[in-house]
């Protein structure tokens, strides 16, 4: 991902955070020169130093046998995007200004590796619904067995431990803190809840000058 180093993140712990907020990814594969793309839900773990994510697809979707049935084989990119807006140079305070779109996003690469465990499996759909749906995961635990094992069949459980992580914070850094703060000021009067997410974003990142 092109990200000038004005723009880089890299405290583990906020691109852990903003990708376990923002954990609704985009999984990229291209095995034989062949594109594949599948929006899925993920959960964000940690294996001491490593980032692990588990994610899972419908067995109808055919993404999945790039991965290889038993060892990891290609690399895949998880595309974790937040919020994002447009930014017009009428909110600049020069005038020689163009338009620019600032945004925030994470790409996690690692290999896939299936998880064929029926027991390993559940406690994975466990753990999303643990971290999505809480007050729901008494429910859970109490389906019929048959049910569940009807349900686990009908999808493929696979990690990916993420050996290597981009992170672009697209905040228009490179422009000083006066005009990030009239951009911040400019989104927070937008009807767009991402313009607010982005907003709080921009003031968090404030540059010195």
């Amino acid at each position: 991902m092109y990200s000038p180093a004005y723009n880089h993140l890299d405290e583990r712990s906020e691109q852990l955070a903003f990708m376990r907020a923002n954990n609704f990814a985009l999984l990229v594969t291209g095995a034989g020169g062949a594109l594949q793309a599948s929006h899925l839900p993920v959960t964000v773990q940690e294996d001491g130093a490593t980032i692990v994510l588990d994610v899972h697809m419908a067995k109808g979707n055919l993404q999945w046998q790039e991965f290889g049935a038993d060892e990891p084989r290609d690399e895949v990119m998880l595309v974790f995007s937040g919020p994002h807006a447009y930014i017009s140079p009428r909110w600049y305070e020069e005038r020689e200004r163009v338009p620019t779109w600032n945004y925030a996003a994470v790409h996690a690469y690692g290999a896939p590796k299936i998880i064929s465990d029926k027991k390993e499996k559940f406690e994975s759909q466990r753990r999303l619904i643990e971290s999505l749906d809480p007050q729901w995961l008494p429910k859970f635990d109490a389906l019929r067995a048959e049910y569940v094992d009807m349900m686990l069949a009908g999808i493929v459980n696979f990690s990916v431990r993420v050996h290597r992580l981009e992170a672009r914070w697209k905040l228009s850094q490179n422009r000083g803190r006066r005009e990030m703060e009239l951009i911040a000021a400019a989104l927070e009067k937008s009807s767009d809840p991402g313009a607010h997410a982005l907003a709080a974003l921009t003031r968090k990142h404030y540059v010195e000058n």
